[in-house]
Parts: structure tokens; C-alpha cells; sequence
């Protein structure tokens, strides 16, 4: 009898392409669709429906069946609710992140398992490996470019270890496309998703003010305290941006970090100001996916998707504090945001950047 595996379809070209594959290897394949938002948002209507017949149209052509799960009260609570929270409290998440954790392998897997799947499977760009005592490993995927392991450092091992990713081994999101169109699935000119799922095209601005109460408040120069303009609510920005300060003529400034409680948001119009680069992180809620700490040393760190892998020292020497540190500066990323370690092509886990003293003015001002 052949395996049963049980696939996420999204509507997407990815996911399309990973059940197609899943049923020419021999799978006894059911796609379901998640639904995990459909609320439409001012202006924008949600597109969940749309996508749902596009994942219909492709079961139909593989000869599959597929359901719909609702997801979504998992979906507000763990990954929505958490978003709104944490750019409350200043910082910016990756809600991918949470919902690879929570919904992909946690509702969806569960209720997939309980139904009687051998296997689980999506259209993530990533490997699953063994080391030499047969540990499952999560690795990175042969398209670099894509690869999604960024997002999937909050799964146990124990979950690879009963997932399939069909799309490991393709080298690039062209001849994915190419292998679409070749099995007739109508799918493969279909734009990537981009940004935040539940988002869309309403922007992420007007989706926070559509959740938490306007304030406004200062602008300020983080070399001087000068106050330079007035904001909406410093949950509104993220360090490094630049957009959207609307602060007039001038040089372009940047956000170098934000004070929720104070509602302000610190700029600074000097791309090398120390308060836009750092050599060390501490981070926060750290996930290792073996379950047990790795030893410290020397890992690779991404701290944006496809962002530069760059390598830094694991620091376990304080109890209970993990920090990293790289051997030159590098550019800051946003409290909130994750810092993923990887020893070669094995992604080992990683943490949450936390957040850092604003006031350290002295080194800017030198």
C-alpha cells in the first residue's frame, strides 16, 4: 500500500508543483488547502477564495482530492494577535516565522497525523537531512536564493523527520516554473506572494491603524535630540527605514531605533552612525531544532531571508543570555527580528533579536 501524505496546497506555483511530484513518485497524496485568513481588510479584499480555485483546478489535473481546513481562530491567535503585539511593544516580527511553527507544522500537521498521514508536505525551499547517528537535520535547500530554512527554525526535528519538501533538489524558481507548465497544472505564470500574507496590497501601515489607537509624537535626532517632524505612533517604524518619515526637504535620514513608551522615533542622516551597526546581538526565545544547545563556536548567521550568511561567534559564556558576535560590524536589523545559525548547510536554530539601549549616544556623536 502506498504511503499517505498529506500536502499543504496554497494555490500557489510552489506547492502546485510539490503535489505533483509527490503523486509521480507514488504517494497516496491529499492536498488541503488552509484556510487561515479571509477577513478583508479596508480596501483590499482578501484573495483566499481566489487561490482556493487555483489549488482546486491543480487537484483536479493531478487526479487528487483536496479539502479545506479553517485555520484561522490558530492562525489570529498565534500569528496575527503576536504581529500586533509585538510592533505594540517596538519590536518587528517575522509572523512567516510563527506560522511555519504554529499553523503549517503545528494545527495542520496535527490534524494531518491524526487522520492517518505517513507524511506531511509543503512547497518550502529546504532540505531534510541525517547526520552520521542518524539526527534528523533541517539544511538549506540547492536554490540558495529561495530557500526557506529562515523561517522554519522554530520546528523540532522530530517534525522533519515525518515531512517531505519536494522542491529540496531544484535549483531555481525558473525551472519550477518550467516544470509547471510542463505537466499542464495552468499555474505557472502566477506571481510570487510577497510580504505579509493577510496583509496584501493594504499595506502594513494601514493594517496596524486599523488595530491599534493613532498616537502621535516626536521625531527626533538621535545625535542631538533635536525634534525634527511628528508620527502617528512609533509602532509605525522599524529600524533602518527610510520611507515614510515625511520629514521634508533635506538629507535622507534613517530610523535608528524607536521608544514605544516614549512614542518617539530616533533618525539620524548619517548612513555610518554607530546606531545603524553592531558587532553583537543578544537574542531572545531561543529555539535550538535537535532540542539541545550547540556548543559555542564559530556558525554562519543570517538575519534576513536570502540576507548575507555571515559568520559570527555563538556566546553561551553568561547563563541563560545566548548572544552572538561578528568579527566586523555589521548593519543592525530591527528588534524582534530572527538571527538563524547554521554549521555548513545545517540550520541548527536560532533566536529573537532583542532589543538595545537607544541612549548610547556618546559613540554616534564622536
Amino acid at each position: 500500500m502506498a504511503e499517505r501524505v498529506i500536502v499543504g496546497m496554497s494555490g500557489g506555483v510552489d506547492s502546485a508543483l510539490a503535489a505533483a511530484l509527490l503523486v509521480e513518485q507514488g504517494y497516496d497524496v491529499l492536498a488541503v488547502y488552509m484556510r487561515n485568513w479571509s477577513e478583508d481588510l479596508p480596501g483590499f479584499r482578501c484573495r483566499w477564495a481566489d487561490d482556493l480555485a487555483d489549488a482546486e483546478r491543480v487537484a483536479v489535473t493531478l487526479g487528487i482530492d483536496l479539502e479545506v481546513w479553517d485555520c484561522e481562530r490558530e492562525y489570529r491567535k498565534t500569528v496575527v494577535d503576536y504581529l500586533v503585539d509585538a510592533y505594540a511593544r517596538g519590536y518587528t516580527p517575522n509572523p512567516d516565522v510563527m506560522c511555519n511553527q504554529t499553523v503549517k507544522f503545528g494545527t495542520f500537521a496535527q490534524r494531518a497525523f491524526a487522520q492517518g498521514a505517513d507524511y506531511v508536505s509543503t512547497g518550502h525551499y529546504a532540505r531534510v537531512g541525517q547526520d552520521a547517528q542518524g539526527n534528523v537535520l533541517l539544511q538549506r535547500a540547492a536554490n540558495e536564493h529561495k530557500d526557506q530554512t529562515y523561517f522554519l527554525w522554530r520546528v523540532p526535528a522530530s517534525m522533519f523527520a515525518k515531512t517531505l519538501f519536494p522542491l529540496s533538489e531544484i535549483p531555481t524558481k525558473e525551472q519550477v516554473r518550467e516544470m509547471c507548465a510542463e505537466r499542464g497544472l495552468g499555474i505557472e505564470h502566477k506571481p510570487d506572494s510577497d510580504g505579509i500574507c493577510f496583509v496584501g496590497p493594504v499595506g502594513l501601515r494601514t493594517f496596524l491603524l486599523n488595530e491599534l489607537e493613532r498616537r502621535a509624537g516626536d521625531v527626533v535626532s538621535w545625535e542631538t535630540g533635536e525634534v525634527l517632524g511628528r508620527h502617528d505612533g512609533a509602532f509605525l517604524f522599524t529600524v533602518g527605514q527610510r520611507r515614510g518619515l515625511n520629514l521634508g526637504g533635506g538629507p535622507a535620514r534613517y530610523v535608528v531605533g524607536t521608544d514605544v513608551a516614549r512614542n518617539v522615533v530616533y533618525v539620524t542622516s548619517n548612513r555610518d552612525c554607530p546606531g545603524l551597526w553592531t558587532r553583537e546581538y543578544v537574542l531572545e526565545d531561543v529555539c535550538w531544532i535537535g532540542g539541545e544547545q550547540p556548543a559555542a563556536g564559530t556558525y554562519a548567521v543570517r538575519t534576513r531571508h536570502t540576507g548575507t550568511l555571515r559568520k559570527a561567534q555563538l556566546l553561551t559564556d553568561e547563563p541563560g543570555v545566548v548572544r552572538i558576535r561578528f568579527d566586523e560590524p555589521v548593519r543592525t536589523v530591527a528588534p524582534g527580528q530572527s538571527a538563524v545559525l547554521y554549521d555548513g548547510i545545517t540550520c541548527v536554530g536560532g533566536g529573537v533579536v532583542a532589543k538595545w539601549d537607544l541612549l548610547h549616544k556618546e559613540a554616534c556623536a564622536q
